[in-house]
């Protein structure tokens, strides 16, 4: 895994996320989700309500912080996602929504995945 492509990496981090969140109890009902030209990276069911989850997929070394990846821009257009895709899926309704963010850094052969439950509430306006 010594030179992954951006697109290859991707999918290695988001698979990465999905196999993190199971083991945590989370079960992923949609992978790049798209409603137009919004998209969420995964969605997932867990015990405490709906989780609409950022991969943030790096190769080492990383410079940024989390809050420097996903925006407030970032954040707002994940915030859209996640109301439309409330909004398609009528059986969701009144359950609890969290944002999360999850962030895989492989560095060489290992690779370090972190969890950011609840990493920001939107505001609706």
């Amino acid at each position: 895994m010594n030179v992954l492509k951006t697109s290859k990496l991707g999918e290695l981090g988001e698979q990465m996320a999905c196999d993190f969140l199971q083991t945590r109890g989370h079960q992923i009902l949609d992978r790049n989700w798209r409603g137009g030209h919004l998209e969420i990276d995964i969605v997932s069911e867990a015990a405490d309500g709906l989780h609409f989850v950022e991969v943030k997929a790096r190769k080492a070394p990383v410079t940024t912080s989390i809050d420097d990846q996903v925006t407030a821009v970032k954040q707002k257009r994940i915030s859209a996602a996640a109301l439309k895709y409330l909004n398609t899926n009528n059986n969701l309704n009144g359950k609890e929504v969290f944002f999360d963010v999850v962030s895989v850094i492989v560095n060489g052969s290992e690779t370090v995945v972190r969890y950011f439950p609840q990493a920001w509430i939107p505001i609706y306006t």
